[in-house]
């Protein structure tokens, strides 16, 4: 299990290495590679997939 202090330091550093902005596209992208995942390996095709969001 993950404790609080250490979650806490890891978003800290993560945001320090990527900034707030690359961060959140990161976890964006992160979403929706899982979410393409699941349906790959559950046999579904969604009507319209979303486009991955890219850096400006």
């Amino acid at each position: 299990m993950i404790s609080p202090l250490t979650a806490g330091v890891t978003v800290v550093v993560a945001l320090l290495i990527f900034g707030p902005k690359s961060l959140s596209l990161l976890a964006r992208n992160r979403g929706l590679a899982l979410s393409e995942f699941k349906n790959a390996m559950s046999g579904r095709t969604p009507d319209e997939t979303p486009a991955p969001v890219q850096p400006q």
